[in-house]
């Protein structure tokens, strides 16, 4: 299955992910900030597809800050929305790259489902959680604001393709309900 695909110059559909920190049901505030549906994405570094699509989108969106947001150049001290997960201390970010990526109140992320080839509505955080792997549609975006000047990642859709074991420390329901009624 293709995941990685553009979709616009600074909107792309990359995969297969891991998500986690995962807000997409019910919009979390962080720090006094106003609520937002968030995630963090999780990019494995052999996936050059997607990082190149990811690359380009994140240029694309530099080139409309430069006009609309920077006075017409680049600021020094660009802040990027790619990140290295190999910098954090946390196991499950080794190997990868990763995005923070949200949406406000108003523009709540479509959460899907891939089951047997046909995408449904996640219904909760049983469906889709973190730990799960996926494709997602993220959007890139220039801003300035107090003082600190970069590209941020909009959170449009995100689709579980598989189950993977829970980063909260717990198990999915599939692997605990495997084989109950074998012999």
């Amino acid at each position: 299955m293709n995941y990685n695909k553009k979709l616009t110059d600074t909107s792309v559909r990359i995969g297969e992910v891991r998500f986690s920190y995962v807000n997409v049901f019910e919009p979390r505030s962080s720090m006094g900030n106003d609520p937002k549906y968030s995630c963090a994405i999780l990019i494995p570094k052999s996936n050059k597809a997607a990082l190149d699509l990811i690359d380009s989108a994140i240029r694309a969106a530099v080139e409309q800050g430069k006009s609309s947001k920077w006075g017409g150049k680049e600021p020094r001290n660009l802040h990027s929305p790619l990140r290295d997960g190999d910098e954090r201390d946390d196991p499950n970010y080794e190997g990868m790259y990763y995005i923070n990526a949200s949406a406000t109140m108003k523009s709540k992320p479509a959460v899907k489902v891939l089951d047997g080839g046909v995408i449904a509505d996640a219904l909760d955080n049983e469906d889709f959680y973190s730990g799960c792997y996926g494709a997602a549609v993220i959007n890139f975006y220039p801003y300035a604001a107090s003082g600190n000047n970069g590209v941020s990642a909009g959170l449009n859709v995100v689709i579980k393709t598989r189950d993977g074991d829970k980063l909260s420390g717990g198990i999915s329901t599939e692997s605990a309900l495997a084989g109950l009624y074998d012999d």
